[in-house]
């Protein structure tokens, strides 16, 4: 494999890391440098038959479009940030272009993937609410985060694009409305905070808020008709069934039938890790990607530039 890198920000330096950790060489081309230096090293990219978009996102789709010819590409989500761009990207024939919704890896994801295994039903009802502080850093005003030129719907397309494909990944979504987002901060001018309302063909209904500006936290909250799936921070527990009564014949708060002890910042890690060897694993076998697993990337991203 000659593997090349664009970009080198935070997501880029954790994707070397795990490279540096499987002994894989890779270029690191940093587009931010002067024009003689990029045409120079763009050349060097070109010569990569493996290739790790990791740039802002608003760069997706003009990258994949200059490299995209018999190279396997991991690009981040979301792959567009217009509804021209991505209809452009339906229309490359390629079946070695992954996009990186890591969050499929995730703990969680595991298990509403294995929810018929603990007899949960059907959803109800689910509330997602995650939140940190990049906005109160003093260097937030100079990320591309918060430029809404380069990052037009903030917050909404970086962060709350993973729970929608969460969702999106594991069910089906039927009515999305249109999201309120705010700059709560008063820092730059893209949006820190959003939040937005789903209803699935089930008619159950999700609501999904995340924000750069406020403490940490993970809060996600799924009701079924006959258990619950709940994340807090740094526990995830299974219960059920719905038919719990004491002697006297009320309801009682249904048994925990499964708990895991999580770290959000290592569920994040061990997640990306986990994406990036699907990734490479079908570069080694130079096999092609599953196109329903395509199909409902470009589902989630269409879910955040649609137009109400």
């Amino acid at each position: 494999m000659r593997v090349g890198l664009i970009g080198d920000g935070v997501q880029s330096k954790r994707i070397q890391k795990i490279l540096k950790k499987k002994n894989i060489n890779f270029f690191l081309y940093k587009p931010n440098r002067p024009n003689y230096f990029n045409l120079y090293e763009f050349e060097k990219v070109k010569k990569c038959n493996v290739i790790f978009i990791l740039t802002p996102n608003k760069t997706h789709c003009e990258y994949i479009k200059k490299l995209k010819k018999g190279r396997y590409i991991f690009c981040e989500k979301p792959p567009a940030s217009s509804l021209k761009e991505l209809n452009n990207l339906k229309k490359i024939n390629s079946n070695k272009i992954y996009y990186n919704y890591n969050y499929r890896f995730s703990i969680i994801s595991e298990i509403l993937e294995k929810k018929n295994k603990y007899k949960l039903g059907k959803l109800i009802y689910a509330n997602i609410i995650v939140a940190h502080g990049l906005a109160l850093k003093r260097n937030y005003k100079k990320n591309w985060r918060s430029d809404f030129k380069k990052c037009p719907k903030g917050v909404y397309e970086l962060v709350s694009v993973h729970f929608l494909d969460l969702i999106n990944f594991h069910f089906d979504i039927e009515v999305i409305k249109k999201p309120k987002l705010i700059n709560h901060s008063g820092v730059g001018n893209s949006f820190d905070t959003s939040s937005v309302e789903l209803m699935l063909k089930n008619k159950a209904f999700i609501n999904i808020s995340s924000t750069y500006s406020s403490p940490l936290s993970v809060r996600l909250f799924f009701l079924f008709d006959n258990g619950i799936v709940e994340q807090q921070d740094n526990e995830i527990s299974v219960s059920g069934p719905a038919m719990n009564l004491d002697s006297k014949g009320f309801f009682k708060i249904p048994k925990k039938i499964k708990i895991v002890k999580i770290d959000e910042k290592t569920d994040h890690e061990n997640s990306l890790k986990k994406s990036v060897n699907f990734f490479l694993n079908h570069v080694k076998e130079n096999k092609a990607f599953n196109r329903k697993l395509v199909k409902k990337s470009f589902e989630s991203n269409f879910l955040i530039l649609r137009k109400n």
